[in-house]
This record gives C-alpha cells, structure tokens and sequence, in this order.
C-alpha cells in the first residue's frame, strides 16, 4: 500500500491557480524529491499534504485512508510530520523540552512515550548530548536537526522535509542527507523540497519537478534533470546540474 497518495490536487485563492492537477504517490521507505522555482507551488502543495490548506479540488490518502477533509493536528495524529524553511523552535526552551512539546503537543503522545519519542528523536539527529542546551543557542546545523527531531517526535509514517538542507554547506548537507536516508531506511516515506539540486538527486528514489503548479516531469533523478524542460528552467539557477554524476 502506498504510504501517500495526492490525487488531482487543485489549490486556488479565489484568483490565481497555485496548484493545476498535481498528482503524486510515494511508498513505505523512499525518498521522493521536489524541486521547482520560486513560485511553482512547492511549499503550498506542502500545506495541503500536512492539512493546513484545504485544497480546493482532489484527495489526501495515507495508508489508502482520505485524509482530506483532516486539519493540520489530526493529520500530525496520523502520521504526517513536517519540518519548516525556517526552523519553528521555541528559542527560549531547551532543546529537549523542544521536541518534547512536538511529541505531546503534535503526536499526543503523553508521559513515558512522549518522553521516549524526544529522547529517540533526538538520538537519531544527534542531538542527545545537546538536550539541555537553549535551544536559541544552537548554530545552524544543530537547529536543522532540531528541526528534524521536532517532526520525528511526532513518529510520523510520511515526513515532509522544506528546505532542511538550505544554509549549510557541502559537507553538512551531506551529513543531513545521510540522517534522511536512514530515516527512508526504517520505512518512512520522505518528501523533500530542496533547492540544493545535487542533494537531491544523490539521496532521493525519484525527483518530481514542478512548474506553474503542475507536474512537469518525474522519475529517476539524473534522468529527470536532463530532460529539456527541466534544463530549461534551471538554466543559469543550478550550476552544478552537468556535474550529477560526479
């Protein structure tokens, strides 16, 4: 049974189409990247997957259940976790106490395993020897992982990761991508939106570009770049895209 399935998913705001028809599926265990330019309707097909925009037309389905007409809080119940562009951490907290109240708060999950789901979370990401750190002091890194221990606490079958990557380096990008695809290797479903292409397409299963709210092209991820429509979107924003395979 597929993990997600987004049927013919239409977004308007009474004006504008931000989302025409968008299509997608994802299994237990895999990584499906997408990308897009500014504007395309990455981050508002996010919203709608998570239950915090209602689409205007077409289904949600986790685990084949319609999860459409679920707000945000009962979808995060049922096992969709998101992270944000922006870290959503509660600055003034501890780290722990961080992802304790996602735990609580976005999973419902209440005593010991609350307590248990922080604590593991945040062994995944690398951050048990940082628990009781204000979470306010954290570099860029950390809070990216925080970020990503947040949603983790929530034990979600379906993870929905914006960005987590923008802002860092090579190097640090890389270490996120490797916590990420171990999380697809315990059998969560990833979908990331990246703008950092090599990422990517180095870590993700399959790569889904949209552009003016539609699904463009789809499919393996060095295949998918090389298409012409996609080469001619990103020409000139992705300097890297001749240089996949190194």
């Amino acid at each position: 049974m597929r993990a997600l399935t987004v049927e013919n998913v239409v977004k308007s705001y009474g004006g504008p189409i931000v989302l025409d028809g968008v299509s997608l599926a994802i299994d237990p265990g895999k990584i499906l990247g997408i990308i897009g330019p500014n504007g395309s309707g990455k981050t508002t097909l996010f919203s709608v997957i998570s239950g915090a925009f209602t689409p205007s037309s077409g289904k949600i389905f986790l685990a084949g259940r319609d999860v459409t007409a679920l707000g945000a809080s009962a979808r995060a119940i049922a096992g969709i976790g998101r992270t944000f562009q922006v870290p959503q951490t509660f600055s003034h907290m501890s780290v722990y106490e961080n992802v304790l109240v996602a735990a609580e708060f976005a999973a419902g999950l209440k005593g010991r395993e609350g307590e248990e789901a922080a604590f593991q979370a945040l062994k995944v990401c690398g951050l048990e020897s940082r628990g009781n750190l204000v979470a306010g002091t954290l570099p860029l890194l950390d809070r990216k992982r925080l970020e990503l221990a947040r949603a983790l606490a929530t034990k979600p079958s379906v993870l929905l990761l914006d960005e987590i990557a923008g802002g860092l380096t090579d190097d640090e990008a890389a270490d996120v991508a490797r916590i990420i695809k171990a999380l697809a290797a315990s059998g969560i479903a990833v979908i990331w939106i990246e703008h950092l292409v090599h990422v990517l397409t180095h870590a993700a299963d399959e790569l889904a570009v949209l552009g003016e709210g539609r699904i463009i092209a789809q499919g393996e991820p060095h295949e998918t770049m090389r298409t012409p429509k996609v080469r001619q979107i990103y020409l000139g924003m992705e300097p890297d895209i001749d240089d996949l395979d190194q």
